[in-house]
């Protein structure tokens, strides 16, 4: 049997100076406070609380012990535990952590709470282990340890403490049940909850009327009764509570609300509840927190993460997750995201959490600088997003806050949300749905599913292990979905397909059904060339056979050649191989054809399984010019194969037959559709309107970083892609591909968008100063100094009122048209991931000579091509010019009800104010006098801002300057030699 002592130690008896008796032990030593003690200095407010407290504790002597009392001061946590150094109230036993468990007085609500420390046997109220905040009532038992699972059968051999009564001090008035005890008289001196039975009352009454007045009673009532069975066993975070890096309490009230229900914002966002607002279930303030967001974890069978920086053990401690779950987090590693092995895209870094694994998602070549890609380039993986699988419902979480806790608790994020219904059946084919361009039917169907599929898939298709959940996506519906998904995926993104190609009937040989497209897939040819070299073809009749079939199909249509796809699966040396015939274009001449090359091995890996067993069919084009300059090895380029994918004759069968290959196979395929990205998928969703230009008041984008490619290039594609376009414009330039569009020129010269960023005084004058922005504010000096004369700088006010001294990293834009008469506002808000910056939208690039042979009108801003750095990810709200039924929500039916959070208008930059550039925050720092930088020093010096400067070592994405010259791609060494081998096992005179 362990001795115990308790020790109260209280800072207002530091300078009492009285006699300690001497610790005995297995004793209990209790200092008791002063019957009604001064209140502290900084106990401004004068409120206090006195807590009268029966220790229990696991020794026969502490009934000579049997009365402690405790001095609260409001909003400031009374620490229990084992440690004399950071303790107010000692229990000196080794089951009891350093901090184990702190009490918090909340003056404005006038209630106690309980709340875990770091405590590795838990904390229990009444015989049930606390996750949340636990309000105390008059008596409350508390147990530090649970006597049941440490094998004390003695209901004496206890750790903690009964509550005799509370009692609350100052002038102030209770609600209706203490009203009702005295009269319903005002009480000026002291409100004493002496009686259990009316404290329990007290505390049950508060819970039914937090559950009457949620957004929905049944679903709070259901969620209150399964957390109170909260039996999950968490000790296998033991071991990391051990850890150097695990949370504890050191003075600063941990953000650790009351999970209650939060009803979804619909069409808008909430904001993430800083450390120093209280949770108050009654309050309208869009606020939610991360326990909130993933509350009740019991339930859940599977969680994603994707995140830029990340501190996964905070993360697995303060959310308690259960060490079995399955949990999935793609981060950014400046390594491992540029290696090519695909060995290399995952690790299972915790032992603890086996079903836990990190995976590092690839950055392609095209982004490096220049062909070296040794030189890599600026990218990141910055995305924001958490998919919670329940059993009836999965829960998409699109936020601007890391997976760090300064993040979620100390800076301000935006935070959307939303949950999709399991349905009856998976339905495969939403993981295809996507708008066609110009379709303006409100009743088409939506492509969130597709969208969420197509960024997760890009994540995962180089870590087979975590296909699966592209399936998982095709169980739930997400037809009700609130706003469209913004994804940025890196990469040189080319539009070069004709449109015809998307809807271009597609019918295999001998089949008598009509096939549904589905998609298309930019692939190659590999091996060209190697018929036609002159060993091959002596004569040249291969060559000139070729050239006969290219020259008859240009005369067909639209400048693209359809080919055949034939499979090879009795080939040793790739059972997946897949050969691409050009076909005689003479109808009368069937089987007649002329073999190009292959399919690339990592596409034929896919192609084939999905293929065979009949869930798709594959058809091809290539463009003539190309496949006949590269059939006469006048270039070594990659030919470029446009892969059109439609339903198979088993399409539907596909969650019957799906075999773990076929997962794998199907996730590959996801990623690979040709999906618009960045600002062309801006474009995609916008432009399905046209918007009322005349009546717009104000079009403004607040990031925490401003990238260096900012010019008026830039904010002319992207105003252009949001579906801006010109009014001053002449009925002879109707027929010009570009009338009416925005350019750079316009930009120039008329402004479209104001940027929102902090001046440097805002952030000199914020609550901890320059330090906790320098990590997560970026802007060049050189970039200011380019956009300093177009006068679009407007300052970072933060709303509301209470979150103005600290930083914001947000991430937000909203263009409004003020509608005549009483209609209400039109338009759309943004927010999640992405900054105002090329890297994360693209830089669009353009080729004048390719752009003459288009046959479809295109808007030059948003180029050819678009070149896109990062992963991003992020949700877009729109309020139609016209209203419709259909479009009413019962949550935001306004494009007003949505608070941003920054005041708007924003105020204008005066002439000396200068943004919060990375130059001017050093210079700030050092102008700081001495006395002002060890008091700095002081408190970089404390672990709490250690912590924040390691949370936040995150935003530097400026984007390097990229040459204008084209980029193409080579075939690669290893490409000529697995064509090379299939060349050598597959007879080249075969009928197609």
């Amino acid at each position: 049997m362990d001795s115990s002592s308790c020790t109260n130690n209280t800072n207002t008896n530091n300078n009492n100076k009285k006699k300690k008796k001497k610790k005995k032990r297995g004793s209990c030593y209790c200092m008791i406070l002063p019957p009604h003690p001064p209140p502290s200095k900084k106990n401004k407010s004068g409120k206090a609380a006195l807590l009268h407290l029966k220790p229990l504790i696991s020794t026969s002597e502490s009934s000579s012990h049997s009365s402690l009392s405790i001095s609260l001061e409001p909003n400031r946590p009374f620490t229990i535990g084992r440690s004399t150094r950071h303790c107010n109230l000692v229990f000196d036993d080794r089951r009891v952590s350093n901090q184990h468990c702190l009490i918090l007085f909340d003056a404005s609500l006038l209630k106690l709470y309980l709340l875990d420390g770091s405590s590795l046997n838990g904390v229990f109220v009444n015989g049930v282990r606390i996750g949340k905040p636990e309000e105390l009532s008059a008596g409350d038992e508390v147990l530090l340890v649970c006597a049941k699972n440490q094998g004390l059968c003695c209901s004496h051999l206890r750790i903690g403490f009964i509550i005799r009564s509370i009692v609350f001090e100052n002038n102030v008035e209770e609600d209706m049940l203490v009203q009702a005890c005295s009269n319903n008289r005002k009480i000026n001196k002291r409100i004493v909850a002496y009686n259990p039975i009316i404290g329990r009352a007290y505390s049950l009454l508060t819970r039914c009327r937090n559950i009457l007045q949620s957004h929905d009673p049944i679903l709070h009532l259901c969620d209150a009764a399964s957390y109170n069975d909260n039996t999950t066993d968490i000790s296998s975070l033991n071991s990391l509570s051990k850890d150097n890096n695990a949370p504890h309490f050191d003075g600063v009230v941990p953000n650790i609300p009351c999970c209650n229900f939060v009803p979804p914002p619909g069409k808008n966002f909430y904001l993430n509840r800083l450390e120093f607002m209280h949770h108050t279930p009654l309050s309208h303030q869009p606020v939610v927190s991360l326990l909130e967001l993933l509350y009740p974890v019991e339930s859940l069978s599977r969680l994603f993460i994707a995140t830029f920086t990340s501190d996964i053990l905070w993360f697995l401690s303060y959310c308690e997750i259960p060490f079995h779950l399955p949990v999935t987090i793609a981060c950014h590693n400046t390594e491992r995201c540029w290696r090519s092995g695909p060995d290399k895209r995952s690790s299972i870094p915790y032992p603890e959490f086996p079903n836990l694994v990190v995976v590092y998602p690839p950055f392609p070549e095209a982004i490096a600088f220049g062909k070296d890609c040794k030189k890599q380039g600026i990218a990141c993986h910055h995305p924001k997003l958490l998919v919670l699988q329940r059993q009836d419902s999965i829960r998409v979480i699109i936020t601007s806050a890391n997976l760090v806790a300064n993040q979620w608790n100390r800076v301000t994020n935006t935070v959307w949300w939303q949950d999709f219904p399991r349905t009856s059946s998976p339905d495969y084919s939403s993981l295809f749905s996507h708008i066609y361009h110009g379709d303006t039917n409100k009743d088409s169907k939506p492509d969130f599913a597709a969208q969420l599929a197509g960024f997760m898939a890009s994540l995962l298709t180089d870590v087979p292990s975590q296909a699966h959940w592209i399936v998982e996506l095709t169980k739930y519906d997400f037809g009700g979905a609130k706003g469209h998904l913004i994804a940025s995926v890196p990469g040189i993104h080319s539009d070069r397909v004709p449109s015809m190609i998307e809807t271009m009937p597609f019918l295999p040989a001998n089949q008598a059904y009509s096939v549904k497209f589905l998609g298309l897939v930019e692939a190659s040819v590999v091996g060209l060339s190697h018929l036609f070299q002159t060993a091959a073809d002596s004569n040249g009749a291969q060559l000139k056979k070729l050239a006969a079939f290219l020259r008859k199909s240009c005369e067909k249509a639209y400048g693209v050649l359809e080919i055949l796809l034939i499979r090879n699966k009795n080939v040793p040396a790739d059972a997946n191989a897949v050969s691409v015939f050009v076909p005689n274009p003479n109808e009368h001449s069937k089987g007649d054809c002329v073999q190009l090359g292959f399919l690339p091995r990592n596409v034929a890996k896919w192609v084939s399984p999905l293929w065979d067993i009949g869930f798709f069919r594959f058809s091809g084009y290539v463009c003539p010019k190309e496949a006949l300059a590269a059939a006469l090895g006048r270039n070594s380029v990659k030919v470029q194969l446009i892969l059109h994918v439609s339903q198979g004759p088993h399409f539907q069968d596909i969650s019957r037959m799906m075999q773990p290959e076929h997962v794998i196979a199907l996730c590959s395929l996801i990623a690979s559709v040709r999906r618009c990205s960045g600002l062309w998928r801006l474009q995609e969703v916008l432009g399905q309107y046209r918007w009322p230009e005349s009546l717009e008041s104000d079009f403004i984008y607040g990031a925490s970083s401003i990238g260096s490619s900012m010019n008026s290039q830039f904010l002319a594609a992207f105003s252009a892609a949001s579906g801006k376009r010109s009014l001053q414009s002449f009925e002879s330039e109707e027929s010009d591909p570009e009338w009416g569009c925005w350019s750079a020129s316009q930009e120039s010269k008329c402004p479209s968008i104001r940027i929102i960023f902090p001046t440097i005084e805002r952030v000199k004058n914020a609550c901890n100063g320059i330090l906790p922005s320098k990590r997560i504010l970026c802007f060049s000096e050189r970039t200011w100094q380019r956009l300093r004369t177009a006068n679009i700088l407007h300052d970072a006010v933060p709303h509301p009122h209470n979150r103005v001294g600290h930083p914001m990293h947000v991430k937000v834009a909203r263009r409004r048209f003020q509608s005549k008469m009483d209609a209400p506002s039109s338009g759309w808000v943004y927010c999640g991931s992405h900054n105002f910056s090329a890297a994360a939208w693209g830089r669009p690039i353009s080729n004048s000579a390719s752009q003459a042979n288009r046959l479809e009108k295109v808007n030059s801003s948003l180029g050819l091509r678009l070149h896109i750095c990062n992963y991003e990810l992020g949700i877009i709200f729109i309020f139609p010019p016209t209203e419709t039924k259909g479009d009413i929500g019962k949550n935001c039916t306004n494009l007003d009800d949505v608070v941003l959070p920054y005041v708007v208008p924003a105020p204008k930059y005066g002439f000396k104010d200068r943004p919060a550039t990375m130059q001017a925050m050093r210079e700030a720092l050092a102008e700081l006098t001495k006395q002002e930088r060890e008091k700095f020093a002081e408190i970089i010096a404390t672990k709490e801002m250690v912590e924040e400067i390691l949370d936040e070592e995150e935003e530097e994405e400026e984007e390097e300057a990229i040459e204008e010259t084209s980029y193409v791609v080579e075939e690669k060494e290893d490409e000529k030699a697995y064509a090379e081998q299939l060349w050598s096992q597959v007879d080249s005179s075969q009928s197609c």
